[in-house]
């Protein structure tokens, strides 16, 4: 019955989704993908995109009874930075966030293992927000990023300070911030160097927003990085929490059935206290 009202949700939603290039014609920076976009065929049904070389956005807008500005969270799905996971982690995700008056924007970053695309498409994304606030009723003031997985490691990026863009400016979209007001990063990965620090593609000072980090301590492979990243956040002294479940594994989007299940409604609650609500 969960399964089903889920899935009629993500339908609602996506009937409801608008689609947009994250790039005008012709000026992407950075290199695409040799190979022609396709989709990764697994066993479990899942939908997920490798060889994108068109980044796309896509506006899950939730609505509300008097017409005002909604937040919105720019959803940053997860695989290894080889494809995008873009219905567990993506438009399931986009769904659960309009269900609690959020907007949602899907984001498909360039893959494969183009991490400095991926990075300057969620930068563009976010000022693309900016500039269309208004005609999609989004507060450009409370505008935030959630990653799962590697996407958790791209909404790290773009939660860090930005002294400048990682592309020239194209137009004047990119007058906007590039920069996310809070950070959710559920089962991030990469967020360490394996020596005992952060990765060195992060940068840790005290300008870094409001961040939530999920994890659960069975996630072997990744768990340290979030352990790591806690305790620079908090040597920084940047307002954060950090919620760590006995178990829960690793990509399990909204489907966890371990002790991490609960992590969507601390979530909720933890974004109530940003003043996203």
């Amino acid at each position: 019955m969960l399964r089903c009202l889920s899935l009629l949700l993500v339908t609602v939603s996506i009937l409801s989704a608008q689609t947009v290039n994250v790039w005008p014609e012709g000026k992407m920076p950075g290199l695409g993908a040799k190979e022609p976009e396709s989709e990764v065929k697994r066993q479990d049904g899942f939908q997920r995109i490798t060889n994108v070389s068109k980044p796309t956005l896509t506006l899950f807008q939730a609505r509300r009874a008097d017409g005002s500005a909604t937040p919105a969270i720019i959803v940053c799905p997860g695989g290894g930075y080889s494809y995008c996971v873009m219905d567990k982690e993506g438009s399931e995700i986009a769904a659960w966030l309009n269900k609690h008056g959020i907007s949602a924007l899907v984001l498909k970053y360039r893959t494969p293992n183009n991490r400095d695309g991926a990075f300057q498409d969620v930068q563009r994304a976010l000022s693309l927000t900016r500039a269309k606030a208004a005609e999609w009723k989004i507060d450009p003031k409370r505008l935030g990023v959630i990653g799962f997985s590697a996407g958790g490691n791209l909404a790290a990026k773009a939660s860090a300070p930005v002294t400048e863009r990682a592309y020239a400016a194209v137009d004047e979209i990119d007058q906007q911030s590039c920069r996310a007001d809070f950070a959710i990063l559920v089962y991030p990965a990469y967020l360490d160097d394996k020596g005992g620090q952060v990765a060195i593609d992060l940068k840790v000072s005290s300008s870094i927003p409001p961040t939530l980090i999920i994890h659960s301590e069975d996630d072997k492979r990744h768990v340290t990085g979030s352990k790591v990243y806690h305790e620079a956040l908090k040597a920084a002294k940047i307002a954060h929490e950090f919620k760590l479940y006995p178990t829960g594994g690793h990509g399990y989007g909204l489907r966890c059935e371990r002790e991490a299940k609960v992590w969507p409604e601390d979530a909720i609650k933890w974004l109530k206290t940003v003043g996203v609500e």
